[in-house]
């Protein structure tokens, strides 16, 4: 019976029906078998077919690229895992797809997003922020939030005063500096921490214990570091404007 079940929900993609399932093109999917990156698929037929685990490997991918990892340190992570066994293999993967925060992304209405883009809506600036990842498109007049947190900042810098064309290009800036930010922790994650528990002489399974525990304490060192600096760098810059201003 068991075995009926997982024969049920084994999945036989060919290449193409893999790119559709994921959102990423064959010739990536190809790329990064190239790589190492995707298992081989079962040959049968000629046909090579692709199962969960290749779905699941490429949504790891994806979310990671998200949080900032490339190719290359993707590449040494899971070959990290896969030196380890297949719990503590299992147990990294799912520690790599955490997010770094708590934020979860919100479905809004069209008469919603009315409140902060205009009623009718800026179509102009709602193809603004969906450019700059503040919105994205769900469906017939619904859009996912991916930070709710930022929207009702914007909503409150609108009630303010400040037209909104301003608050999304500060959004913008934002997510450039802070992407910049999450790419120098990741390198310093992979070259100062990843690369020498590869080289080590540990056992593969301790290796990956201690890289796993090495990401969890890196996540709320992260946050912590940028709030901060930015409480200092923001409480410099409003001191020396008011002098300005006043003097």
């Amino acid at each position: 019976m068991a075995k009926a079940a997982a024969e049920s929900e084994r999945m036989d993609l060919t290449i193409d029906e893999l790119a559709r399932e994921t959102g990423m093109t064959a010739r990536n999917i190809r790329a990064h078998q190239s790589r190492g990156l995707l298992p081989p698929p079962e040959v049968r037929s000629r046909t090579g077919y692709y199962g969960t685990e290749h779905v699941t490997r490429i949504r790891l991918i994806q979310d990671m690229q998200g949080q900032g990892f490339n190719l290359k340190s993707i590449e040494r992570l899971l070959h990290l895992g896969s030196a380890g066994g297949a719990e503590q293999t299992l147990q990294f993967e799912r520690l790599l797809l955490q997010p770094f925060g708590t934020e979860q992304p919100e479905a809004v209405a069209q008469e919603e997003l009315g409140e902060t883009f205009g009623d009718p809506l800026d179509r102009k600036l709602v193809a603004k922020a969906e450019r700059i990842g503040a919105l994205r498109p769900i469906g017939e007049g619904i859009w996912e939030v991916p930070s709710p947190t930022l929207l009702r900042a914007s909503r409150e810098l609108v009630a303010l005063g400040i037209p909104l064309e301003h608050a999304l290009a500060v959004g913008e800036s934002i997510t450039k500096h802070t992407t910049a930010i999450a790419r120098e922790f990741v390198r310093l994650f992979v070259k100062d921490v990843l690369d020498p528990i590869r080289e080590g002489s540990e056992p593969s399974d301790k290796a990956l214990a201690t890289a796993a525990e090495a990401l969890e304490r890196l996540r709320p060192l992260a946050s912590e570091a940028v709030l901060a600096s930015f409480g200092q760098v923001m409480t410099a810059a409003v001191e020396r404007q008011m002098a300005k201003e006043l003097g």
